[in-house]
C-alpha cells in the first residue's frame, strides 16, 4: 500500500514526534482565563473580538512552539490558543504522568472551548494533534468549526498492513512502548537525531525537534504513543460532519506519489465534508520543510 521509506516515515513519526526546543525563551507569552491541568495554554495575538479565534494543536513530545513560525503570520489578524500537552517538551507531566491521556485531554479541550465561549472554533492539528483534533470534533461537534489535520492517520496500523486492527497491533504496540521506556536516557539523546531528521529535512528544524523529543518525559511520550498505536477513528469518519482539510507530505524518495496519496485517501476514505492536500518536498513537519507552502494552506483554511 506504500513503499518501505514511507513505513518507516511513519514508524520514526511515532516512536519521535516532537516539536520545537523549549530551551529557549518562549515566544508566546500573554496569560489565559482558565487553567487546564492535562495541557497549558497561551495565547498570542489580537485582543478578546478583534479578530477569530484558533486553537493549535502540536503533535507527540512536540512545544507550541512548533507553530512558532506561523503564529507571526497569524497574530496580526488572529486570535491564537497555542496548546501544550503536560509531559511534553519540558512541561511537567502532571495527572498525564498516569492513567489515559488521550479522552481526559479532549475533555479538557471541550471544557476550555465551553468556559471561554470558543464554540465553533476552527482547530488545527499535527500528527497526534490531529487525532486529538478528531477526537474533539466527533465527542463535542458543537465546539469545532473546521479542522486543519497535518500529516495525520485515523489508525496508524495501516501503514503496516492495510487488514490490520488495534487487535492484531496490539502486541507489537506494547512491545514498542516497553522497548522505549527501558532504553537509557544517553542512548536515547544519542540515538534521536538519526530518527527525528527523517521527521524533518530543514537543519533548524532537525535540532529543535530533536531537542523538544530528548526534553519530553518518557513515561508520558511512551504512553501517548501505545495510546496513539491502539485508536482507530475509522468506524467514527462517518459521523464526523466537521469540514476537514487534510495536509500531507511527499518525497519522491518515497515511491511513486499516487501510492503516498492513496495511503490517506483509503484512510480517510468514509469522512464527509473532506479536502486533502498534498504538499510535495516535504517530510513530517511541514511547517518546517515547506513553510510557504503551509502558510498558504493554513491562509486558505482560515478564509471564511
Amino acid at each position: 500500500m506504500t513503499t518501505s521509506r514511507t513505513a518507516l516515515r511513519i514508524v520514526v513519526l511515532l516512536l519521535l514526534l516532537a516539536g520545537v526546543l523549549l530551551l529557549r525563551k518562549p515566544l508566546f507569552s500573554q496569560a489565559i482565563t482558565a487553567a487546564p491541568t492535562r495541557f497549558s495554554v497561551i495565547i498570542e495575538g489580537v485582543a478578546p473580538g478583534k479578530g477569530p479565534d484558533v486553537l493549535l494543536i502540536p503533535g507527540l513530545a512536540s512545544s507550541r512552539d512548533v507553530y512558532a513560525a506561523e503564529a507571526r503570520l497569524l497574530t496580526a489578524t488572529y486570535r491564537l490558543h497555542l496548546i501544550q500537552l503536560a509531559g511534553f517538551a519540558g512541561e511537567p507531566a502532571g495527572p498525564n504522568a498516569t492513567g489515559p491521556i488521550f479522552a481526559p485531554v479532549v475533555e479538557q479541550l471541550h471544557q476550555y472551548i465551553v468556559v471561554n465561549h470558543l464554540q465553533q472554533i476552527p482547530v488545527i492539528g499535527h500528527s497526534m494533534g490531529g487525532l486529538l483534533a478528531l477526537m474533539l470534533a466527533q465527542a463535542h461537534p458543537e465546539d469545532v468549526g473546521k479542522l486543519l489535520i497535518i500529516d495525520t492517520l485515523p489508525f496508524y496500523g495501516l501503514v503496516f498492513n492495510p487488514t490490520a486492527t488495534v487487535e492484531s497491533a496490539a502486541s507489537q504496540a506494547k512491545a514498542t512502548h516497553d522497548q522505549f521506556i527501558a532504553l537509557p536516557n544517553d542512548q536515547f539523546a544519542a540515538s534521536a537525531p538519526s530518527y527525528t531528521n527523517r521527521l524533518v529535512k530543514d537543519p533548524e528544524g532537525q535540532r529543535q525537534v530533536t531537542a523538544s523529543s530528548i526534553s519530553s518525559d518518557r513515561t508520558v511520550f511512551a504512553n501517548a504513543m501505545l495510546e496513539d498505536l491502539g485508536t482507530d477513528l475509522r468506524p467514527q469518519l462517518a459521523a464526523i460532519k466537521t469540514p476537514m482539510t487534510l495536509l500531507y507530505p511527499y518525497e519522491a524518495a518515497e515511491g511513486p506519489a499516487d501510492q503516498v496519496t492513496a495511503l490517506y485517501t483509503t484512510a480517510y476514505a468514509a469522512k464527509p465534508n473532506l479536502k486533502i492536500t498534498r504538499i510535495d518536498d516535504s517530510r513530517h513537519f511541514i511547517m518546517y520543510d515547506q513553510p510557504i507552502a503551509f502558510d498558504k494552506a493554513v491562509q486558505t483554511f482560515l478564509k471564511p
